[in-house]
């Protein structure tokens, strides 16, 4: 019998809440995974409110056949097709950038260090390649460049020699355990309660999903979807995804004037495109019953009149 993965929906209520703003509108969940935030959103949504979703995932897809609802919309894509919408027709745009609980916990995803299963990491399984794939032919600064970059991993050199190494004498890892072992025996220390794989495999989940461009691309086209008032909702997990956001929102909310144009002294109206609201973690009481929420980082902005 299958076993009945289930996922926890990080900051449900407090996302939803800073969402919706006027229920009989458009929303994107960009990010679909199980669906917790779209089911929060839907008994949320008015008679003439409407819910667009993004996902990749085949098995995320699947998930959303489920819901029987005509305001309710799944695409197959990536939320960098966000800017596939017609332009100012959305009132709130959510993205929850973390990896599904299933996704982590199914071994034959190829996500997780614990369990064995091929050693794959595409979110979508019906396209590009493999992280064994990429393995077996990258040079060793490209593994290292990017176990460093997406990463954050000081042991990168070593990590990337080490793989190499295996790979030359006929022993390139096709398992996850297989990896985990590898890059165990190449980091000597590692801070306590931490396996030493961690960092090595969300570098190479980022890098082969393209993750971190994906969400550049779905950022800017939020700009564009989102209506005047229209709500930006972002969820990270990990500090390179928070930093990208941070500095998204920032840059947009800024007042720009064009000091070339005449008379720009005296008609200096605010051009920002965002306002940042607010910053939320996750309580106490929901890190202790879903340790998994503990690094999440909530980040709500909203699209301006101009």
């Amino acid at each position: 019998m299958d076993t009945p993965w289930q996922h926890t929906t990080v900051l449900l209520s407090e996302a939803v809440d800073s969402l919706l703003t006027q229920p009989d509108q458009t929303y994107v969940d960009a990010t679909f995974g199980r669906g917790g935030h779209s089911r929060l959103i839907l008994s949320r949504l008015g008679p003439a409110g409407r819910l667009i979703a993004f996902d990749k995932d085949p098995q995320a897809v699947a998930a959303a056949q489920s819901i029987g609802d005509s305001r309710f919309n799944i695409r197959h894509q990536g939320f960098a097709h966000l800017g596939d919408l017609p332009p100012r027709t959305v009132s709130g745009v959510l993205m929850d950038l973390g990896v599904s609980s299933p996704q982590i916990d199914q071994a034959e995803r190829g996500f997780s260090f614990r369990n064995d299963g091929p050693l794959d990491m595409r979110m979508d399984t019906t396209r590009g390649q493999s992280v064994c794939e990429w393995l077996a032919t990258a040079e060793l600064t490209q593994i290292a460049e990017v176990i460093r970059d997406y990463g954050e991993e000081r042991f990168a050199v070593p990590i990337a020699k080490a793989i190499v190494a295996s790979r030359q004498a006929g022993r390139l890892p096709s398992s996850t355990l297989g990896l985990a072992e590898v890059v165990a025996n190449a980091v000597k220390t590692r801070e306590p309660g931490k396996d030493p794989a961690t960092r090595t495999f969300q570098a190479f989940r980022i890098f082969i999903n393209g993750e971190l461009e994906e969400l550049g691309q779905a950022l800017e086209a939020s700009l564009d979807v989102l209506q005047p008032g229209g709500r930006l909702v972002v969820i990270s997990f990990h500090s390179l995804e928070d930093r990208m956001v941070k500095q998204f929102i920032a840059k947009h909310s800024r007042e720009v004037v064009d000091r070339r144009s005449p008379g720009w002294m005296l008609n200096r109206a605010p051009q920002m495109k965002l306002n940042a609201l607010e910053r939320v973690k996750p309580t106490d009481a929901e890190i202790a019953s879903n340790p998994r929420s503990r690094s999440a980082v909530m980040r709500v902005a909203e699209r301006t009149l101009v």
